[in-house]
């Protein structure tokens, strides 16, 4: 399994860790902000009014209401993004990180109501009766280029596991497990039969759940949340002054926090934001191509919703969570796992500046002096016994206190071997005090408010509703691509692979999955902004033509 996220590693250096991508990202919605006269902000209030139904008609074709679009493709957008994907960059960026996370949110959804535009406008209608669309069909009918259609539609399926599927059932397990001690092997069992319950209904009971747990977990959630915000008042505006401070210089090192450059905060944040709020990516109009209405810019305006309900309302409300409460920068005690341990040769101080940059660089991959330690640790009763052992031992980017080693729930007294800042024994368990990051970090910052250590319930239970609704979404997504691209007949064989994908996700390791996740999104959202951006001159005249010759138009706003 190390070698598996070295790998993962290796390959996102190149995608979505590579600065191209977030600039590529970012600057597609910018350019579309511009080329469509800011319409996030001028079609906001008509957006609302659509999704309530004032302008609805009778005798449109579709399967679900603007509601029940909007609420499948949230339940979809509001996930483990905006509890464990935060958390995560705020961890891996600092607090520049949100800032960051703002800006994908502002310009994507720009980029949303564009990619939903044009995919409800070349949706077609199935077999089966229900309507079918997403980026797929402008890219064959729009653009002529049904190899590009293709390459989405297979990027789709592998992001409906890697961006849907397995990240959102191993933070659920992960904080059931930390909160209720409950066995993942229970959690995945439990949760898998009701993903195929729900799932084999297809998109319109889909639509009915996500528009019945979307509400109801919102609220949970920000009651919790706000809970952490009011005792911790006095920390809002220093949290929000570090936000903007650290935006284009990187925020420095402070308490068990390495520090992370502008170039590191800029891409966590953007990252982030992107798996938090998907737009771009292409997920979201998959499923508001079902919706009930012959207006493609009807349902895109819908959409302008999504990335400002899910990022700059509820990721911002998290962000400021852990930072107003400081847990970010504390260590506490947890278990480690191995893709975030380091053994790095040599002693290296926390109290020293310049090791700590040393380590920052090491772990980025940049030059460094700090290297990966390899030898044998001495061991008494589960404690490091020889005080000349000549390594540190880093976990979650920062250095670990503290630390224990066991086997099998005893303490070890003998030898362990380390291979390339690995530990060779996979049995070997290894705890103590370190930084936390993406769901345990949310669920501690959660236990510093009003409800004291009762706020891991609310995260866990907010979680598990959070995660198991962008799961059901997620297998309409891939569902859907699936029938473009092998058929109806298709469908049930993915489904069936979805929800075994789900069960297995629940028992494996966190960092790994995050790792796939972060690739999957590359591959799915770079075909979507090329098709966009291709598709500029058709989408300005939609929205022209929208304007001028609809009942619409009249009620301009």
């Amino acid at each position: 399994m190390d070698a598996v996220n070295d790998f993962l590693i290796f390959i996102d250096g190149y995608l979505g860790s590579a600065l191209w991508f977030p600039a590529l990202l970012l600057s597609t919605g910018i350019f579309f902000t511009f080329y469509l006269g800011f319409p996030q902000i001028r079609y906001f209030k008509h957006a609302i009014g659509i999704t309530t139904g004032k302008f609805d008609k009778d005798g449109a074709q579709g399967d679900t209401t603007h509601f029940q679009a909007l609420a499948t493709a949230l339940s979809g957008t509001v996930g483990t993004g905006n509890i464990g994907g935060v958390a995560l960059a705020l961890h891996l960026g600092g607090p520049a990180a949100l800032f960051w996370m703002w800006m994908t949110a502002f310009f994507g959804m720009t980029s949303k109501f564009v990619e939903v535009t044009l995919s409800h406008k070349y949706r077609t209608k199935t077999a089966d009766g229900t309507m079918a669309g997403g980026p797929m069909y402008y890219m064959e009918k729009g653009l002529n280029a049904k190899w590009l259609a293709i390459l989405f539609a297979i990027a789709t399926v592998l992001s409906s596991f890697g961006t849907g599927n397995l990240p959102q059932i191993n933070s659920i397990a992960a904080g059931l497990e930390s909160t209720f001690a409950l066995e993942p092997i229970v959690t995945a069992s439990v949760l898998s039969v009701l993903l195929a319950l729900v799932i084999i209904g297809g998109i319109t009971r889909i639509a009915k759940v996500a528009a019945t747990i979307v509400p109801t977990m919102a609220i949970i959630y920000l009651v919790g949340a706000f809970a952490v915000i009011i005792p911790n008042i006095g920390n809002i505006i220093p949290s929000f002054v570090s936000i903007f401070a650290d935006a284009f210089t990187g925020s420095a090192a402070v308490g068990g926090f390495l520090g992370a450059t502008f170039a590191y905060a800029f891409d966590r944040g953007v990252n982030r934001g992107l798996y938090s709020n998907e737009a771009g990516q292409g997920s979201a109009p998959i499923a508001h191509a079902a919706a009930k209405t012959d207006e493609p810019a009807d349902e895109g305006m819908v959409s302008i919703l999504e990335p400002f309900i899910d990022t700059i309302v509820i990721c911002t409300i998290t962000g400021l969570v852990i930072l107003s409460s400081g847990v970010w920068k504390e260590k506490f005690e947890n278990e480690f796992q191995r893709a975030d341990m380091r053994f790095v040769a040599g002693i290296f101080e926390e109290s020293n500046p310049e090791d700590a940059t040393e380590l920052f660089s090491f772990l980025n991959g940049d030059e460094s002096r700090a290297s990966s330690f390899s030898g044998d640790i001495s061991l008494l009763e589960g404690r490091v016994a020889d005080s000349n052992q000549d390594f540190t031992l880093l976990n979650s980017r920062s250095f670990a206190e503290d630390v224990l080693y066991s086997r099998n729930g005893e303490p070890i007294t003998g030898e362990v071997s380390v291979s390339e800042g690995r530990l060779d024994d996979t049995d070997v368990a290894v705890s103590g005090k370190s930084l936390l990051h993406s769901v345990p970090l949310t669920t501690m910052a959660y236990t510093k408010g009003l409800f004291g250590d009762f706020g891991k319930y609310i995260v866990s239970i907010g979680l598990m509703l959070f995660a198991f609704s962008t799961a059901i979404a997620w297998s309409y997504y891939g569902d859907r691509a699936m029938t473009y691209l092998l058929g109806p007949k298709s469908v049930l064989p993915y489904r069936v692979v979805y929800v075994m994908g789900f069960f297995y996700a629940a028992l494996a390791d966190t960092t790994v999955v995050w790792n796939i996740a972060l690739i999957t999104i590359v591959l799915m959202t770079v075909p979507n902004l090329i098709g966009m951006l291709f598709m500029h001159k058709e989408m300005k005249q939609t929205v022209k033509k929208y304007w001028e010759e609809t009942e619409h138009g009249k009620h301009k706003t």
